[in-house]
């Protein structure tokens, strides 16, 4: 298998987290080429650091090649220059944004382009305003959904935030690359990180996981008690998690549970009752499985159609069979004298993983070499939409469907939702009951929709027919699902070869675990992610509940890589099966932590926190501040900041004591500000800070309102307009995305049918009769 980026060069001026945007293009096929200084990148001592080895250098080095240069020099400026006129992509992080102007590089190379994956992005009053992973989740919204509530928000483990916006900076990237391949333009895309968890992680003005039924639509100021949308309940060896949200799978659970007569009544169908009768509820679930085995539980669930899925340990899901057997784990050799298990790749092309090799190549002192250029094979049809004239067949369901179909329709693709009324997409529950709920106008606007019965043969031939014109399908069905309707990759290829299908999975189509029920807190739960998203020694206090993280960066995925197959399919002629596993997605992003923990048990609970990294209460009702200190020269900054001069606190070890007195020293400075003023003063002095921000906030941020994060959505069967984002990156060239309202179900059938299927009125009359069209009035 030759990956899909196989022609695309890329150099990659970035030193720390933003350089696993152009990791995961050299995962997909890539040559990049990484800038180093002569001395060394900083990075190379980014935590975790075990015997000696930045793992998270190591693991971002992965399939680059690094190559050394001085840019402060004016001769190695003018080598980068020469190199950069070879190539279609730069990546830009905000210190080489700071040595290097990216409006400069733009000049020099028109064709070039060039992306700033930087902080705050390069516009907006916050531009300047340094962060890391932890101030990310604070200021991204994702801090105020975490922890229990009357006691202090918990910190996700590190890399989830970063990784978010990588994968968007790499669709855009690859959204920037089609544009000049078809119209002979460059581009500066100016990504930032802020927005992208803001949109990207878990939005609160975005699709929503099937559990939002159960929520509030007010945005309570207080942070949400998580724990009962998809409790976890102890066993006799460990943790389980469910999720009940289908009412087939609650009706499951009351006979698991007796039938018993409190939980009769029909109105405990719906989620909404389930949640508000959780303090009866989950102790009948809990005093049902305390004496159960995990594995146990796990296989009657799957039984009886209840999602059920173990808690694992760290040190557990690095062990697990699944895991190896599928490739999306592996031990290798990290540096000369040590292995580590690390993941290799969230994508299957072909039926084969795309995964780059660690470790870390050789440096390069010379002019660094890249491979063929590929040919230009397609013009362009819109000089403002990037994707227009490809076509993209969506099945996609719930988040990580919708999220992916979404990327490509904002970009400029038709887009056609194909629906079954008899099996309507999750997303459209509503309480209004008109099918058109929030969540499913965020994720499926600037899309159109065929009403189709794909269980009739009639329904599954016009499917290959739609696909035969078609460029991408994206779907999220439980694995085999397509296949069985004779409709998977190698069917509709036999009848398309040009067409990339991309089909994603909670645990992939392979292995021990492809056949479970997948949603995102299980995935969580299987991958070690829930266990160190939780408060240390407690047994009640799993803190991730309230997003439903991997989704949408899963989506994001799934649009990256078929995106990146098309672009090989311009070069080979060929189209291309793909398989995204939204557990690998996970694992990719908690690389370092799973590292770390295969390396020294237990290390990876602590894995990644730097210096001093902590959440401090401010002035104020439930206020907080994030601060990181990344090394030393940060910590002395703060040191002098807070007024701390006293001993104890030589070593990182005593500065990460959360319990500690340089803690007490900070919490005793921050409690006597706002969160904004503490902001205000860290970041002055250089100190990575931000204040935890809740979702309501965001729509009125100084810095999103001047980015334009935000643009207003009506729908007509809506009763208000919503707050809805304007895409994952601001382009030099490229508007934002439109932002036509999403269908009513089989809302555009008639037309599709007559226009892509060449249907006349009568036969289309005859199929909506007989059931295998569908329009809204059925």
């Amino acid at each position: 298998m030759t990956r899909p980026l196989a022609a695309l060069r890329v150099i990659d001026l970035c030193d720390g987290p933003a350089g696993l945007c152009a990791t995961l293009l050299a995962d997909l096929g890539a040559a990049v080429v990484r800038v180093e200084p002569p001395a060394g990148a900083r990075s190379r001592s980014e935590e975790p650091v075990l015997h000696g080895v930045g793992l998270p250098y190591v693991l971002r080095g992965r399939g680059v090649t690094p190559w050394s240069l001085d840019l402060a020099e004016e001769g190695d400026r003018e080598r980068l220059f020469a190199a950069a006129a070879e190539v279609d992509i730069v990546v830009l992080d905000g210190e080489a944004a700071a040595l290097l102007d990216p409006d400069e590089l733009r000049r020099r190379l028109p064709g070039l382009v060039v992306v700033a994956l930087t902080p705050y992005g390069l516009t907006g009053p916050h531009r300047g305003r340094v962060v890391t992973d932890a101030v990310l989740t604070a200021v991204g919204g994702v801090l105020s959904r975490s922890g229990l509530p009357g006691e202090p928000p918990l910190l996700p483990p590190p890399g989830l935030a970063d990784g978010t916006a990588a994968v968007q900076a790499a669709w855009a990237a690859l959204v920037a690359h089609v544009h000049p391949s078809r119209t002979g333009r460059g581009e500066l895309v100016d990504v930032s990180a802020h927005e992208a968890v803001v949109h990207g992680f878990d939005p609160g003005f975005g699709t929503q996981g099937s559990a939002a039924a159960g929520r509030s639509e007010d945005f309570p100021r207080d942070r949400p008690d998580a724990r009962a949308f998809y409790p976890v309940f102890r066993c006799a060896d460990g943790h389980v998690r469910i999720c009940l949200l289908a009412t087939r799978q609650w009706r499951a659970m009351f006979a698991w549970l007796g039938s018993p007569e409190e939980f009769a009544d029909p109105r405990y169908d719906t989620i909404p009752a389930r949640f508000a009768a959780a303090d009866r509820l989950h102790p009948l679930i809990a005093e049902l499985f305390a004496g159960r085995k995990r594995a146990e539980l796990v296989d009657e669930g799957a039984e009886r159609g209840i999602p059920v899925g173990g808690v694992l340990a760290p040190s557990e899901a690095i062990e697990e069979a699944h895991f190896r057997i599928t490739g999306a784990l592996r031990p290798v050799a990290v540096a000369p004298d040590l292995e580590a298990v690390v993941p290799q790749g969230f994508a299957i092309v072909d039926g084969v993983r795309a995964a780059a090799e660690v470790p870390v190549a050789t440096i390069v002192d010379g002019h660094p070499s890249f491979p063929e250029r590929a040919p230009v094979t397609r013009e362009a049809s819109s000089p403002e939409r990037p994707l227009a004239g490809l076509r993209v067949l969506d099945l996609g369901v719930i988040v990580a469907g919708a999220e992916a179909g979404r990327l490509w329709a904002d970009q400029g693709a038709e887009v056609i939702k194909v629906e079954n009324a008899g099996f309507p997409d999750g997303l459209r529950q509503s309480r209004r009951g008109a099918g058109m709920s929030a969540s499913f106008a965020w994720g499926q606007r600037n899309k159109r929709s065929i009403g189709l019965d794909l269980r009739t043969a009639r329904g599954r031939e016009l499917l290959r027919a739609l696909a035969a014109d078609a460029d991408v399908l994206l779907a999220n069905f439980r694995p085999g699902t397509l296949a069985k309707l004779g409709l998977g990759a190698e069917d509709l290829r036999a009848v398309a070869p040009r067409l990339v299908v991309c089909d994603s999975s909670a645990f992939g189509a392979s292995g021990p675990w492809s056949g479970r029920m997948g949603y995102g807190p299980l995935v969580r739960a299987a991958t070690g992610l829930s266990s160190l998203w939780a408060v240390p020694g407690r047994d009640d206090a799993f803190c991730a509940g309230a997003t439903v993280f991997p989704d949408h960066v899963a989506g994001a995925v799934s649009a990256l890589c078929s995106l990146a197959a098309v672009i090989g399919r311009d070069r080979t002629g060929r189209g291309a099966a793909i398989e995204i596993s939204q557990a690998d997605v996970a694992l990719t992003l908690l690389g370092p932590v799973l590292a770390a923990e295969s390396v020294e048990r237990g290390a990876g609970a602590t894995a990644g926190r730097a210096d001093l990294t902590g959440v401090f209460a401010c002035a104020g009702d439930d206020e907080w501040v994030v601060v990181q200190a990344r090394d030393g020269r940060d910590w002395d900054r703060l040191r002098t900041l807070v007024g701390w001069d006293a001993p104890g606190a030589s070593t990182p070890a005593q500065r990460r004591d959360p319990d500690g007195p340089v803690h007490r020293a900070v919490a005793s400075w921050a409690a006597t500000r706002s969160p904004a003023e503490a902001v205000r003063e860290l970041q002055a002095a250089g100190v990575p800070a931000g204040a935890m921000v809740r979702l309501p906030e965001e729509p009125d941020d100084e810095h999103l309102v001047a980015r334009g994060a935000f643009s207003t959505m009506e729908h007509p069967d809506l009763p208000v307009a919503l707050p809805a984002n304007t895409g994952p990156a601001r382009f030099s060239s490229l508007p934002v995305p439109a932002l036509a309202p999403a269908p009513r179900q089989g809302e555009h059938t008639r037309e599709i049918a007559r226009e892509l299927l060449g249907l006349s009125d009568a036969e289309i009359e005859e199929l909506l009769g007989a059931g295998v069209l569908q329009d809204p009035a059925q």
